[in-house]
């Protein structure tokens, strides 16, 4: 199938699939059982170059697109979740946003760390602050020059095992007043106050920490402020942009994830024999796989568009692509990885195969990053040109919004 990849482009993928399956694949099931972030990974895919990808050349990187990436996430999606999360997260997500936002200081900082290893952490989610991101109540308060930050983040990927970390707090002048959400850089091994109250125990993607962040008077020197295009009363919007490429990556791997559950079955059909004959000869099996391989085309080919939209205006990809990308293959790839694990019957159950594993680890990517709820209330939001607020008013017309105000 013509997918529209150049000469490079199909290299890359070649180059991430061998990879994947020397490297990788030998080492999933380890990292699921130890749930120990696997440095020695992180290692092979700074050698092969597959962490900061998309950072300019200036500053290190080799300039790449996010379909570059998603090639490369794809491939490890198929043999490790968690490997390919870290793809995801040293070429989009916290670093996409300094590369777009930040000083020239601050990017050569994030560029150094990430192209080194490092796995930024963006710091957003807080116990009462989930799809209602602007409900934060984590503060940054300006002290002469530098920042005091207080709070606390939860279900923050990467926690005590990242060096960079994008924290979001509402910032507040020296006297008191607020002045809008900003982005700060910050990392604990050079700070006093960053601190891991607790690692969540979780149901897939073991070898990632998802943990709790607190926040004690942490000082932030005011140069790691990231400020937003449009200033910090209205540049939030701006700064979760990071999320627009970070969910194409999530979506990428929940799709990756199921290309292989999807390749596993159609071999595993093939040599099953029941009733004297090969399972794949069975029509209600052969119509499962011809639906599972329809959405996982599905899946990429909007994942790829989305992928393209960079560029286009933005330093990020659509938004309402990005949205339609996240909710239509991280709900497709449920779905494969369920029908496949059902065609290898109590073999699939077991945890010697790695469809178990898949299976865990698949169900995050309809939560992380935007719930498919909240991302089909946004693409509803560009579809009728309305701003659909999630408050107990909801929403109101202009002429009525201005008679409320009065």
């Amino acid at each position: 199938m013509d997918l529209g990849l150049s000469a490079d482009q199909l290299a890359l993928q070649e180059r991430a699939q061998a990879f994947a399956r020397k490297v990788v694949r030998p080492r999933a099931a380890d990292i699921d059982a130890s749930e120990r972030y696997p440095w020695d990974i992180v290692k092979a895919l700074t050698q092969e170059r597959f962490v900061g990808m998309t950072i300019p050349t200036t500053y290190g990187g080799q300039g790449l697109s996010f379909l570059d990436a998603v090639l490369v996430i794809e491939e490890m999606a198929k043999c490790c979740t968690v490997t390919a999360r870290i793809v995801v997260e040293t070429n989009m997500g916290a670093i996409s946003t300094v590369m777009a936002y930040g000083t020239d200081e601050q990017k050569h900082l994030a560029a150094s760390l990430v192209l080194a290893g490092d796995k930024p952490a963006i710091c957003i989610t807080e116990p009462d602050a989930g799809s209602d991101t602007t409900a934060m109540t984590t503060r940054a308060e300006r002290r002469g020059d530098r920042y005091l930050i207080n709070g606390r983040k939860h279900w923050i990927t990467g926690a005590g095992v990242s060096r960079l970390h994008l924290i979001f707090a509402r910032v507040f002048d020296e006297k008191g007043i607020e002045l809008g959400i900003g982005g700060f850089l910050a990392m604990p091994d050079e700070a006093k106050g960053l601190r891991v109250a607790r690692r969540e125990t979780t149901m897939g993607l073991r070898g990632m920490p998802e943990g709790e962040l607190v926040f004690e008077n942490l000082e932030v020197p005011a140069a790691m402020a990231v400020l937003p295009p449009s200033g910090l009363r209205h540049g939030f919007a701006d700064l979760m942009n990071a999320y627009n490429s970070q969910r194409v990556g999530a979506g990428t791997v929940a799709m990756g994830i199921a290309a292989g559950a999807l390749d596993l079955a159609v071999d595993w059909v093939k040599e099953r024999e029941q009733f004297g004959r090969p399972i794949g000869e069975f029509q209600g099996l052969q119509w499962m796989l011809a639906d599972m391989q329809t959405q996982l085309t599905a899946s990429r080919l909007v994942l790829y568009q989305a992928a393209r939209s960079r560029g286009e205006g933005s330093e990020f990809p659509d938004p309402m692509l990005a949205a339609q990308a996240k909710i239509f293959a991280s709900e497709a790839a449920i779905r494969i990885v369920n029908d496949s694990l059902q065609m290898f019957g109590a073999r699939g159950y077991s945890r010697d195969l790695p469809l178990e594993r898949m299976a865990r680890d698949v169900r995050m990517f309809t939560i992380g990053g935007g719930t498919a709820q909240v991302l089909r209330t946004l693409v509803a939001s560009r579809l009728l040109g309305w701003k659909l607020p999630q408050t107990r008013d909801g929403y109101m017309a202009d002429d009525a919004r201005r008679h409320a105000a009065e």
